[in-house]
């Protein structure tokens, strides 16, 4: 069985099981479940590190106006977005509420490597955002994100949609067993745990993040079962406050959508440069090389100036291309003569790209 948010996913062996007798057997075990009001679930409350802000997000966030939307209503500060869409006064409110809350993990290894999707156990606590539109092309491992209402952990390195607000130590040890990880498995995190933050600076970050998979940092867990009944209770006594701020956010949510439309943001399209579909042909002399782009994308670094002299296989640029980047290295040892494009271009393929004078 792989358990998700909402769904059960069931695998059997259909030359063994007809799926008609699979059904039967189904709805018979959801019979003999009974109430489930008074039922109690193992649990932990774990307590993770988590740099509020940090760099690494900050960077994701820069890569993405540079190379795919710099007019999205979330840039240049995700937090600040979270906290308009959410109406709260200030971005202190933000990092309060992220702190303060338990987050409850209902499903586990979103897309990859044991990363969590969670949502706070106080609806109070409950942020809710839109996700990138388009998705970034990198995410840095173990950043921290918002989409929907639900948080999660990204496992490893790559593309994303969930709006930033810090990152945290490995929810996956590649490299051996410790005590932290489930069972000396691979994986952090279980079904029904609870993900307490406590704030750390981004240069304690790194030497947790380097310590703990060698076993050499712990975290501090407690159990803590999840009882519905409990829970249940809880929402009845605090209804009116539950209200009062669901009433707040979403009204927020509905102004901010509408300042998109008001401001032409409510659908993104393609900022093609059409001067990259239309341009002139570059005239090439008889000791240049052209250095081009082997696929369509947009140019995210430019690692060389006019003058500089390269080797061979030396990376001159860096280009990002469905949701990947790729290094496009000089074909020959000369000097740079001409650099034909400039970052946050998008480009076609075939496109000249910087000229190399081979003459020695």
């Amino acid at each position: 069985m792989t358990p998700g948010i909402r769904s059960l996913q069931i695998h059997y062996d259909s030359l063994k099981l007809h799926q008609y007798q699979l059904i039967e057997f189904l709805l018979k075990a959801e019979e003999q479940l009974g109430s489930i009001h008074d039922v109690e679930v193992p649990g932990r409350i774990v307590h993770l590190p988590l740099s509020w802000d940090d760099g690494s997000t900050r960077l994701a966030i820069e890569k993405y106006m540079q190379t795919v939307r710099a007019d999205a209503p979330w840039c240049p500060s995700n937090i600040e977005f979270i906290r308009r869409i959410n109406g709260l006064d200030s971005v202190e409110a933000v990092k309060n509420i992220v702190f303060d809350a338990s987050y409850l993990v209902m499903g586990l290894g979103d897309v990859y490597l044991d990363a969590p999707v969670a949502t706070p156990m106080d609806p109070r606590h409950r942020l809710v955002t839109t996700k990138y539109n388009p998705a970034r092309t990198w995410t840095p491992e173990n950043a921290v994100g918002i989409g929907g209402s639900y948080l999660c952990i990204y496992g490893m390195g790559g593309p994303g949609g969930y709006q930033f607000v810090g990152r945290t130590l490995q929810m996956w040890n590649r490299y051996r067993q410790t005590d932290s990880f489930h069972g000396n498995k691979c994986w952090l995190l279980r079904f029904f745990d609870q993900i307490r933050f406590f704030p750390v600076s981004e240069q304690e970050l790194l030497t947790i993040r380097e310590e703990f998979p060698l076993g050499r940092y712990k975290i501090k867990t407690e159990d803590s079962p999840f009882r519905l009944d409990e829970y249940n209770t809880f929402l009845r006594e605090n209804d009116e406050s539950i209200h009062a701020f669901k009433l707040t956010q979403q009204n927020a949510f509905d102004e901010e959508r509408q300042r998109w439309a008001d401001h032409g943001l409510a659908a993104f399209t393609s900022d093609v440069d059409s001067n990259a579909l239309h341009r002139e042909a570059v005239v090439i002399s008889s000791t240049e090389i052209a250095i081009v782009a082997h696929m369509p994308g947009s140019i995210w670094k430019i690692q060389v100036n006019p003058g500089d002299q390269v080797q061979q296989d030396q990376t001159l640029i860096i280009l990002e291309s469905m949701k990947m980047e790729f290094h496009i290295p000089a074909s020959a040892t000369g000097t740079v003569s001409r650099i034909l494009c400039q970052a946050g271009d998008q480009v076609r393929q075939g496109q000249e790209l910087i000229l190399i004078d081979t003459r020695q």
